[in-house]
């Protein structure tokens, strides 16, 4: 799904290097790769004809609506100190996101048990993490009310991401995909999180007050620019992908993020972000969490994809 010769690779051709970026993400830690194909039948949080196995099988607004979802997060001052004070964005920015990506993977596709297990462990590991903002505002990575704005900015996010660049969702589609992620809600602990679009209208009206302009959020999106994060081939639209995360975000988050016109897309760039992730869409990933998951449950590999 890279450019060849000023046209869009075949899905053929973008599979194999789509499948080894499938690959690292899911041994970020050089580690075996997760198997999402054991143990049969094992049932995921979600059901196999959800809007989430639908939405998180796109690599294209996967990366889209990842992106979107942290510019948000570090616009609240306590979820960004606790986020750059006590994490390898930074200095390992490709890593980090592959480590967020796999959480992901497991928390959608994984067996309930899996995620279950993954989940308890991240809430064991946000226990330690605490501390101040520099304006002397105490926080708490488990705080709940914290973990409801992670969790719905991560929910509007990826829906978000699919719906303008993919494919659109109906009203009842988007209200099913934050019904979807209840389940995984409450085990991280965001009790709150919410359960329609109408409630994360209701969220993003509470939250908008507290948001505020961070150089952090700048050097994220620096970084997401940079790092090694798509394969070789896809390179250079990285920058291009990341302007489209920046585009998606909600006007009155830019405005007030003084995220301006010049750094969302420009001329042309939507439509070439539209047919990317119309075309990933389509491109069955062997390797891919979703495909794994599918044959776990005794369905064929292009189930998701028809």
């Amino acid at each position: 799904m890279g450019l060849l010769h000023g046209s869009l690779t075949p899905p053929s051709l973008a599979a194999r290097p789509l499948n080894a970026a499938m690959m690292r993400l899911l041994s970020p830690d050089g580690a075996r790769p997760v198997d999402f194909s054991i143990p049969p039948g094992a049932p995921a949080l979600a059901p196999p004809d959800s809007v989430s196995w639908r939405i998180f099988k796109n690599p294209v607004s996967l990366f889209i609506g990842g992106v979107a979802a942290v510019i948000l997060e570090l616009g609240e001052p306590r979820v960004r100190s606790g986020v750059w004070d006590h994490s390898s964005f930074r200095s390992k920015p490709a890593h980090r996101l592959a480590r967020t990506g796999l959480a992901a993977m497991v928390t959608v596709y994984g067996p309930r048990q899996s995620a279950e297990a993954m989940i308890a462990g991240v809430r064991r590991m946000h226990d330690r993490v605490t501390g101040t903002t520099p304006d002397g505002v105490p926080y708490r990575a488990n705080d709940p009310e914290l973990l409801d704005w992670v969790q719905a900015t991560a929910g509007f996010g990826f829906m978000e991401a699919y719906h303008a660049f993919v494919r659109p969702l109906s009203q009842a589609d988007r209200d099913r995909a934050y019904a979807e992620a209840q389940p995984a809600a409450s085990l991280y602990g965001a009790t709150g999180a919410p359960r329609s679009d109408a409630e994360m209208a209701e969220m993003f009206a509470r939250f908008a007050p507290r948001l505020e302009r961070s150089e952090i959020v700048f050097e994220f999106l620096d970084l997401m620019r940079t790092a090694p994060v798509l394969p070789g081939a896809m390179r250079p639209l990285q920058r291009i992908l990341v302007r489209a995360a920046v585009e998606m975000t909600p006007d009155w988050a830019r405005r007030t993020l003084d995220l301006g016109p010049d750094r969302g897309l420009r001329a042309g760039e939507a439509g070439l972000v539209r047919a990317l992730g119309k075309q990933s869409d389509r491109v069955v990933l062997t390797a891919h969490p979703a495909v794994q998951a599918c044959r776990r449950m005794g369905l064929p590999d292009d189930y998701l994809y028809r």
